[in-house]
């Protein structure tokens, strides 16, 4: 039996893997084009974190969004990661990731 999953599901073959993560985190796009889910994740969940992710996927992608273990590179600004809070909803990168996911 076949069934559809509607995008952004990842149909461009982005690798998408389980794995344990701090407790409050349910996901994360790395800049090599992997997104990584908490493991904790209820599967009826899974797919939102998956649109999620891939926003900020297609961010990097279009050279918008990167980061390093230091700071976050936002359309040409350089954010130190120690002044934020990782995943606020007003951060801009985020706040679209939440619009359109």
């Amino acid at each position: 039996m076949a069934f559809k999953i509607a995008p952004p599901f990842p149909i461009d073959n982005t690798p998408v893997y389980h794995v344990d993560m701090e407790d409050g985190v349910l996901g994360k796009a790395n800049n090599n084009g992997t997104i990584i889910i908490n493991k904790d994740v209820p599967c009826d969940k899974v797919q939102d974190v998956i649109n999620h992710e891939m926003v900020h996927i297609n961010q990097m992608r279009r050279g918008d969004l990167d980061y390093d273990d230091k700071n976050v590179y936002w359309k040409g600004k350089v954010i130190p990661r120690s002044s934020i809070k990782e995943g606020a909803k007003d951060l801009p990168w985020e706040a679209e990731a939440y619009r359109n996911a």
